[in-house]
Order: C-alpha cells, then structure tokens, then sequence
C-alpha cells in the first residue's frame, strides 16, 4: 500500500508506562492499523496522537462472597477510548483471558466502529477476568452487581453506555441497569443496551450483529460478482453473531459446509441443516456431537473449500500460520480483531476481500444506539421498522468505505479507518483542548 505523496510518514511514539514494548498485544494490532492510516488524514495528522491513548482507564477490584463462604476477588476493567463524538459505548467481557491491552484494544475499535457507521458515540469496553461458567447464577449476579457498582462513577446514559459482550446477556445487563438504578434513585434503562425487551430493550437487538455481518456480506457479494445462490460458507463460532450470520446466508441459498466453535468442528459438503444446528447449540451449548455432518480435525477448518469465511469467535484467529490455507474469496469479520495484521497482508496479496470488523459487525452497536434513543422518548418501533433502519445504515456506511477504498487503492480496513479516524479527528479539533 502506497502512501500518498507528501503525507506524513508514521511515528512511532513512548508507550504509556503500564504497557510492555515485547508484549503489546492486541493494543500493539490496533496500533498497526492507527499507523497505515495516518498518511491519509490530512491536516487532522497532527491530533493522531489522541487515537493512540485512551482517555480514561479504570482498573477496579471485584470481591464477592461465593456460595461456600469464601471472598473471591476479580479483577475488572472499564476503558474510555475516546469521547469526542459522544458518550462511550462498548461491551463487557466475562473471559478468564481478558487482559487490559485487549480491553483497551476493544475500546478503541469501538470508537473507530462507531464513527465508521456514524452513530453519536465514542468507543469504551470494559471486562471481568472470569470463567462465567465456574460461577452458579448467584454468584454471577454478585459479580455483575458488584462489578458496575465499582465503575458506576464512569457509566451513565450520557455517560458511557455497557453492553454484552463475550458471556454476558440481557440477563448480564438488566443486573448491571438495576444496580445502576439503585444507585441513582431511578430507573435509568438507557444506562445499558442489550437488555430484555421488557425493561427497556430493543426488538431487532439479539439478530443485530449477525444481521449487520450478512448485509455487508450481501453488498460485497453484488459489488464483486459473487452468487450468493449456492456459495458455500465456512463460520467460526457459532453463537449469537455467527449463528444468525449462517441462519442469514443458508436462507439467501447459500451452504454452511463447515462450523467451528469452542466444543468442535464439524463439515458437510452439502450443507449443515442451520436451524437443526442452532437447536443443537441452544441444548447442547455448543456444535460438538451434531449428529447432521461429520467432525473435522480443527486445524483443517481454515483449508475449507469455501466462498465465505466468517471468523465470529474470539480476536487473533487468523494468523500468518493459518492464513496462507484460506480459499475464500470473501472473509467477513464477525468476531472484533479476529485477523492479524500479518494475516491481513498475506489475505490481501492471495486477492481475499476482508471485510474488517469496524464495519461487518457494526450492526450490534446501531441497534444498540436505537435501542438508546428509544429509551430517551419512551417510545419504541417495530422489528421491521428497526431491521429496515439497521440495513440502510449499514448499507450506506460500507458504500462509502468502498468508495473511500478504490480512491486511496487501499484494504477496506485501512478505507474503515479513514472514514472513522476523520470524524474523531475532526470532532477532536472542532471542540479543540480544555482548558
């Protein structure tokens, strides 16, 4: 990718003391992507800075007493990338593995996301170093209740805005709304998204994300020549995002032929029955033993004879070791950062369209955002009226990366940065510094 003639090149700047240079880890992904785009933007270069610095961090303590009368502690996170277009929005992660370079990570690639589909927000995230699934439902109400208590000074409606994430629900958060209520005096439901309809949330919301991963699909499909009728899809993780993702394509025509998930990985070549599959899931918590398609070893997943590959598990799936096997002509990003950027390049050289996470996933965060609106008036809209809202938005949002991607002869990542970063950029320097 060749920068434009007399951009700025590059820098590269001290790190922040509580991050090791060796061990970046996902922040360090994300500081890649910061860096190819900053010979594009322009005037607005000289505020990069502010996108490689989160704004607000907040490391918290969780105790709770478990059910055998123990104190457990937990460490929890709560991270502000940028708030200059609006309040933060990003979700909660319960994840034995969730580190503060990942939820950092995670808080700016919310910022980019949120400004590449133009929604009023900027980016947080926030986590819990926890296996969910070693709590009984007491305990994990005491560690939600416990967790937004603790970072209730920094979350609010106009604020900062959790949702689910990794291992949260709309159970998850009715917790933390009624906990933030409590606090408060009132009940405050647009202080989360993602929550169950009847206390506030949005109809649309649970298919959102995998609703937005095919409309994107859809319109990359149509703007590449590719026939969806008969297209066979390859999906990794197979929960809310990437099993409405394969519900969206199997009903389009298309076959699911492999799944892969945290219990197994399977193959058909005719195609995996979808809803038998996503019934299989819903009882037996994951793909492991569907008995309609054959098991596969999981390192033959990423070689599939396929047309579409939707990685919607967990970040850094694709690698430099895996990505040179990929025979899909089309990857689209369900999971957030499930590509590395080594992988990226190697994808892009084979001639493999990725469409990036901060936009193919995007359709979570603007229902989310109706779901906030709708809370504020006290008025709510219909499922259609929601859906038909969600794809035009997205729809609009990825024509003009396109357009922004054949102009510069860039990946659409890079189109997704550039789109984004100069919205948080321009608001940046239209609101200037205070004081």
């Amino acid at each position: 990718m060749s920068n434009p003639v007399g951009a700025p090149a590059a820098q590269s700047h001290p790190l922040p003391s509580y991050l090791q240079a060796d061990h970046l880890g996902p922040w360090g992904n994300y500081l890649q992507q910061v860096d190819r785009v900053t010979p594009y933007l322009g005037s607005l270069a000289r505020w990069v800075e502010t996108l490689k610095r989160p704004k607000r961090i907040l490391i918290v303590d969780v105790p709770i007493e478990l059910d055998n009368g123990t104190i457990a502690h937990y460490e929890g996170y709560r991270v502000q990338h940028n708030l200059s277009r609006g309040p933060g929005k990003g979700g909660v992660r319960f994840h034995q593995d969730v580190t503060l370079s990942e939820v950092m990570a995670l808080s700016a690639w919310m910022s980019v996301k949120n400004a590449a589909v133009n929604v009023p927000y900027g980016g947080a995230k926030g986590g819990i170093r926890v296996d969910p699934k070693k709590l009984s439902m007491g305990e994990l109400e005491r560690l939600t209740r416990r967790y937004t208590s603790e970072i209730g000074l920094l979350i609010g409606p106009s604020k900062d805005i959790p949702a689910p994430d990794v291992n949260t629900n709309g159970q998850v958060m009715a917790w933390m709304m009624d906990t933030y209520s409590m606090n408060v005096g009132a009940t405050a439901t647009g202080v989360v998204t993602g929550k169950p309809v009847d206390l506030g949330g949005s109809l649309g919301r649970v298919e959102a994300t995998g609703r937005g991963v095919f409309t994107v699909g859809v319109e990359a499909a149509k703007l590449t020549g590719l026939h969806l009728d008969g297209a066979r899809v390859a999906v990794q993780g197979f929960g809310n995002v990437g099993g409405i993702a394969a519900k969206l394509f199997a009903e389009a025509g298309a076959k699911v032929v492999a799944v892969q998930d945290h219990t197994g990985t399977i193959f058909n070549s005719k195609g995996v029955d979808v809803p038998a599959l996503l019934a299989h899931v819903k009882t037996r918590g994951g793909v492991g033993g569907f008995a309609g398609a054959d098991v596969m070893k999981p390192e033959e997943f990423w070689g599939v004879d396929c047309e579409i590959l939707i990685p919607a598990a967990l970040e850094g799936q694709i690698t430099k070791d895996n990505a040179g096997q990929i025979k899909a002509k089309l990857v689209i990003e369900g999971a957030n950062g499930p590509t590395t950027t080594e992988a990226d390049d190697i994808l892009n050289d084979k001639g493999v369209l990725v469409l990036p996470d901060v936009i193919a996933n995007a359709g979570g965060v603007t229902v989310s955002y109706f779901e906030w609106v709708q809370d504020f008036s006290s008025f709510f809209w219909s499922e259609d009226e929601i859906n038909a809202r969600l794809v035009r938005i997205m729809q609009e949002a990825f024509a003009g990366i396109w357009q922004v991607a054949q102009e510069h002869k860039v990946s659409l990542r890079t189109a997704t940065f550039i789109v984004a970063c100069q919205r948080i950029l321009h608001a940046r320097e239209m609101r200037g510094l205070y004081p």
